[in-house]
């Protein structure tokens, strides 16, 4: 280990204060070229005195992202590496919400910046951070329309690098961890439309349908109509694009409409793939009852969504990703979920958890993403190329260690034909 001198090892004690860790698995390099931390452990750079001043002022979970976004503070390494070192000490081992640090705390961490001369007025946010709304009722139309556009509505050509040509934003299904990505989300996409029981000539809704990946898939291969709605305008422009450039624009209806606007049911089979995280535990159970009520007696749903697996905690408006990914999102637990459809009188078939799968899915996301790194950074800013490497290799290790699903629950609205026997797809 270096010996103790210059800025870093001051760097290792806030930072330290800041996680709830006496001990910090990782290597520190500060910008004056000093060290301290574990020899061989994962390396962070701290850039400049900004990333201090930015824990000063937050010293929290916000204050470390808008660091790592803004580039004051950099990975240099397998960025995986860094997060699991993370994530077995301190506050994120507990699972806990990040507390406030204690006065005692907060002099400590003042006095390590006026030793390295850090004291100033908070650095402006990062403008990829979102203004999140402390006012207006939560899940309003405009509300969750301002939400959905922040994080779709990024470029086209962004997502496309980091989904690769299946543009399919949701858990894929793996057969195994050296199949591809593109020939996971088709078996996900296949999968969805064999639980539905698809058939020919069925109308069909896609609820949050992306850039229409599945409405081409149902379409093409199962000779279905489908509407697929969206608030993201970007999304739906490619989409009605992409169902015209194969001659589907006759099956394929995509509009940019909210779910709670729909009045021309009713509708064979429903899917919602990768939407129910935006709508919120006050809407949950009419999420459910309204899509009930779009299904024709005997008519199948397909709710494809991520769940929260670590226990009750109270939302931090607060923390990175409401602030820079999902403004308002609400991941809701597979119990909460169960018990929404179930209430809205809707018959469960069956649920497949497929929490692993997620974690391979990011992780292939992150791959393409740093692949293409210069070229994503041109495409929107490196600050927002930022935001989505730290969100989406956090979240494949929430996957991983468990604290989050993802679960496929089938339902069926009562009467019309009854469900088979056994599973048939």
């Amino acid at each position: 280990m270096a010996k103790k001198k210059g800025v870093a090892p001051r760097l290792a004690e806030a930072l330290g204060i800041i996680l709830g860790t006496e001990e910090i698995p990782l290597r520190l390099h500060a910008w004056d070229g000093s060290e301290a931390g574990p020899a061989g452990a994962p390396v962070i750079e701290f850039r400049s005195r900004r990333a201090l001043r930015r824990m000063l002022w937050s010293p929290n979970q916000l204050g470390l992202s808008r660091a790592y976004v803004a580039g004051d503070i950099d990975g240099p390494g397998d960025l995986f590496e860094s997060f699991s070192a993370l994530s077995s000490v301190g506050k994120f081992a507990e699972l806990k919400a990040f507390r406030p640090p204690t006065l005692g705390e907060r002099l400590r961490l003042l006095r390590t910046a006026v030793r390295v001369g850090a004291i100033g007025l908070p650095p402006a946010p990062p403008p990829e951070e979102m203004k999140v709304a402390r006012s207006g009722r939560l899940h309003s139309r405009k509300r969750d329309a301002a939400a959905i556009s922040h994080h779709y509505d990024v470029g086209n050509d962004f997502y496309a690098l980091v989904l690769g040509p299946s543009m399919v934003y949701s858990c894929a299904v793996w057969d195994d961890g050296n199949t591809g990505l593109d020939a996971a989300q088709e078996t996900k996409l296949d999968l969805v439309c064999r639980k539905l029981g698809l058939r020919e000539g069925m109308r069909v809704l896609d609820v949050g349908c992306g850039w229409g990946s599945f409405a081409l898939h149902a379409a093409q291969n199962y000779g279905v109509d489908v509407v697929g709605i969206t608030l993201s305008k970007e999304q739906a422009a490619l989409a009605q694009k992409r169902a015209a450039d194969v001659g589907l624009s006759d099956r394929i209806e995509i509009r940019v409409q909210d779910y709670r606007d729909i009045d021309d049911g009713p509708f064979d089979a429903i899917s919602s793939i990768g939407m129910a995280e935006h709508v919120g535990r006050e809407q949950i159970g009419y999420y459910a009852s309204k899509l009930h009520g779009l299904l024709r007696p005997g008519g199948r749903l397909l709710n494809h969504a991520i769940s929260w697996n670590a226990g009750e905690m109270p939302p931090d408006p607060d923390s990175f990703i409401p602030r820079y990914v999902f403004p308002d999102g609400e991941m809701l637990s597979l119990t909460v979920m169960l018990g929404a459809l179930e209430s809205a009188g809707l018959e469960v078939l069956d649920v497949e958890a497929l929490r692993l799968h997620y974690g391979l899915t990011l992780r292939a996301w992150v791959r393409n993403l740093e692949e293409n790194w210069d070229e994503a950074v041109r495409l929107t800013s490196e600050g927002r190329a930022r935001v989505w490497r730290l969100y989406m290799a956090s979240s494949a290790l929430g996957f991983e260690r468990g604290l989050n699903g993802v679960n496929q629950i089938l339902v069926q609205r009562p009467g019309g034909e009854d469900p088979p026997l056994r599973r048939n797809f």
